[in-house]
């Protein structure tokens, strides 16, 4: 039972160290794009106020790209902890019953 718990402790720490990673890296290409692509409009040759409309559509760009990612990783970290809960429900309910059969059988075996 104590294996069963640490092997179910040691697994979730797994799966919260990846999505952290995942996350990380995530934002650290969305900042790295960005950061590209701004330095490319800010060095070509164009006048100023149509590199600031472009600044500002790219910004928007990247604005509603930002958005959809985050809410796919919101989504997916979502779905992992109902799947978490789930499990965790299933264990709880598991375990009850088997403490319910050995309260049975303690019982039992006093009689």
């Amino acid at each position: 039972m104590i294996c069963l718990r640490l092997s179910t402790n040691f697994n979730t720490l797994i799966t919260k160290k990846k999505i952290m990673s995942s996350g990380k890296i995530l934002l650290g290409v969305l900042a790295g794009v960005a950061a590209g692509a701004l330095a490319g409009i800010l060095f070509a040759p164009a006048k100023g106020s149509r590199t600031r409309k472009r600044i500002l559509r790219q910004g928007e760009n990247y604005v509603d790209g930002l958005k959809e990612k985050f809410n796919e990783y919101a989504d997916t970290i979502s779905e992992k902890l109902e799947h978490a809960k789930e499990e965790v429900s299933a264990f709880a309910q598991k375990s009850k019953e088997k403490f319910e059969e050995a309260e049975k059988e303690v019982k039992t075996s006093k009689v």
